[in-house]
């Protein structure tokens, strides 16, 4: 995913649907605002499930929950999810 993304009002892009589509299928997101706001974005499917994949595995899993998209990532979230964290230290 590219980190540039078009900007563009909810009315245009209601106006140039289908132009803001083919930019999100070439992997160009596109965020859409009302009132100067972020509302919505087009993205390419795949940058969804990836998405989808980390809300799963949530806050706890750390760095582990970014762990994914090669062979054999479950096992290494599996062993990252064992190990025991320590409380932070005291300064003193």
């Amino acid at each position: 995913m590219t980190l540039m993304a078009a900007t563009v009002s909810a009315a245009e892009a209601k106006m140039r649907f289908g132009a803001y589509l083919r930019e999100a299928e070439r992997g160009q997101p596109v965020v859409i605002t009302r009132h100067q706001k972020p509302v919505a974005a087009l993205v390419p499917a795949e940058d969804v499930q990836q998405l989808a994949r980390l809300r799963a595995a949530g806050p706890q899993a750390g760095l582990a929950g970014v762990a994914g998209g090669w062979k054999g990532s479950e096992a290494v979230v599996r062993r990252v999810a064992r190990l025991h964290r320590t409380p932070p230290r005291r300064w003193r």
